[in-house]
């Protein structure tokens, strides 16, 4: 089989990527060659932005299916459906399941649930991306297969606030300082690892009746995010000195977290997984977040220059705990 990726060599594709190889996929990745190469897969190095590159780059190649990690527009996924539509049996889309109703009206979450979101543009781009989509399967036969990630993380902390990609909110615990929780940290959340989606993704690639549909591929576990913030701290080897923060004060007071609180975790989010193990038997997430997060830590462990510190998220979580105080 063969795949072309675009990206392929992020947080969760890198997981992808690995596990395709090792399977014995004909793998392409499509990239502007920015990050470490995934050994044993092909690299077409170009930027996905420069609409004539492509077509020399792509010309006279063919695909099984193609993926692309890193749509977040409509007219990234029109230019798609212009360049894969003659090179593809299937296309896969990467949305968000930031997309699903906030906030909820019913507590768990299918397939089926609606798309709406008022409070985040990113998940609101993502819904009109699956929208343009799907008008083009429905129209033109467009081969697209729409996936929804909930909080995937490998060489990322799933957390709340406090830093995406950095080591910021680590290093906070790492030194006894406070960390800021969005509401009572008692709500409900799912955090999968990157090789558990997978496990899920990967029979997904070239599935003949996954065509026109839309999938979600989470872990099982549910977990409070007080316990997510202390099983990090645990595998971090310290203790969590959490401060719970209401989430509207924190986005009255940090109005660009309106998103990712309002518009995604400050609800609780239970997923029902049924439609991907209908379509790919046995598949099942393994991979606990207290084992989870102890494999994050040692990637950061591996090399210290990963460890950023974000010293402008930094400076949010110390204002915002200082702010409440003074008003509490």
């Amino acid at each position: 089989m063969k795949i072309l990726f675009i990206g392929g060599t992020g947080n969760i594709s890198s997981a992808v990527s690995n596990r395709a190889i090792a399977m014995g996929i004909d793998l392409t990745l499509l990239n502007r060659g920015s990050r470490e190469p995934i050994e044993g897969a092909q690299n077409i190095t170009v930027d996905i932005a420069d609409e004539a590159a492509l077509h020399r780059a792509l010309a006279g190649k063919q695909f099984d299916c193609v993926v692309n990690w890193i749509a977040f527009t409509p007219a990234d996924v029109a230019r798609d459906i212009r360049l894969f539509g003659d090179k593809t049996s299937q296309y896969i889309f990467i949305s968000s399941a930031s997309a699903y109703q906030k906030p909820p009206l019913v507590p768990i979450i299918t397939e089926s649930t609606p798309l709406c979101n008022p409070h985040w543009e990113y998940s609101r781009n993502k819904i009109a991306c699956e929208d343009a989509l799907m008008a083009a399967y429905r129209n033109d036969g467009f081969p697209a297969v729409i996936l929804r990630p909930s909080l995937t993380y490998n060489t990322l902390f799933p957390i709340a606030l406090g830093g995406w990609g950095c080591f910021t909110l680590a290093q906070r615990m790492l030194d006894g300082k406070e960390i800021v929780v969005h509401g009572d940290g008692t709500s409900l959340w799912t955090v999968t690892h990157a090789d558990d989606f997978a496990k899920g993704f990967i029979p997904l690639m070239g599935h003949p009746l996954a065509t026109g549909q839309s999938f979600h591929i989470t872990s099982d576990e549910l977990l409070t995010w007080n316990q997510i913030y202390s099983i990090m701290a645990d595998a971090l080897g310290c203790k969590a000195n959490l401060v719970h923060i209401p989430s509207d004060f924190i986005v009255k007071e940090v109005p660009d977290l309106e998103g990712t609180l309002l518009g995604d975790k400050s609800h609780s989010a239970i997923f029902d997984n049924s439609k991907i193990k209908q379509f790919v038997p046995g598949f099942v997430a393994t991979i606990p977040f207290h084992e989870g997060i102890r494999r994050t830590v040692a990637w950061f462990n591996e090399n210290p220059a990963r460890k950023v510190i974000n010293e402008h998220e930094d400076t949010v979580q110390n204002t915002l705990i200082r702010r409440y105080r003074q008003t509490s």
